[in-house]
């Protein structure tokens, strides 16, 4: 019986502990995102508009912010409202968020591509080209990995 019920319990522990994790994600309305996100896309991409913002939670309880435009850009902030990645797919991302050592980088060794994605990473920055290649870059924007 003993047996019985610590298993009971148990499972009743593991099931409430896989309930946060689904319900991590939610769509929140654009004036609950942090300040400097919203100014943020209203200097980086002034003919664009916000189409629906989510505030996540991973499994340590860490807040950021995901953020869909209305051209379907993605962007990623962290608690602060501060970019963490910008994903434009197919477009170039703006030049002011690109280190210009990685740009200089990038303009030499693969003319005629863009980083269509950044993403800031606790190395330094990744970065995707519009050819699906992504370059793993230090803080001081010395090429560290390539990934094909």
């Amino acid at each position: 019986m003993k047996k019985t019920v610590l298993y009971f319990a148990a499972l009743i522990c593991m099931m409430m502990q896989t309930v946060p994790t689904f319900a991590s994600d939610r769509v929140i309305p654009v004036n609950q995102l942090p300040a400097a996100a919203k100014t943020f896309v209203q200097k980086t991409f002034p003919n664009l508009t916000i189409s629906s913002a989510e505030i996540d939670f991973d499994d340590f309880g860490k807040k950021s912010y995901e953020v869909r435009l209305n051209n379907g850009f993605k962007l990623e902030f962290d608690a602060n409202g501060t970019w963490d990645q910008v994903d434009c797919y197919y477009k170039p991302v703006p030049a002011e968020l690109v280190p210009t050592a990685i740009a200089n980088y990038v303009k030499t060794h693969y003319a005629g591509l863009q980083i269509v994605k950044i993403d800031k990473e606790p190395y330094g920055f990744e970065v995707e080209l519009s050819n699906d290649l992504d370059l793993k870059f230090n803080n001081q924007g010395i090429l560290i990995d390539i990934d094909d």
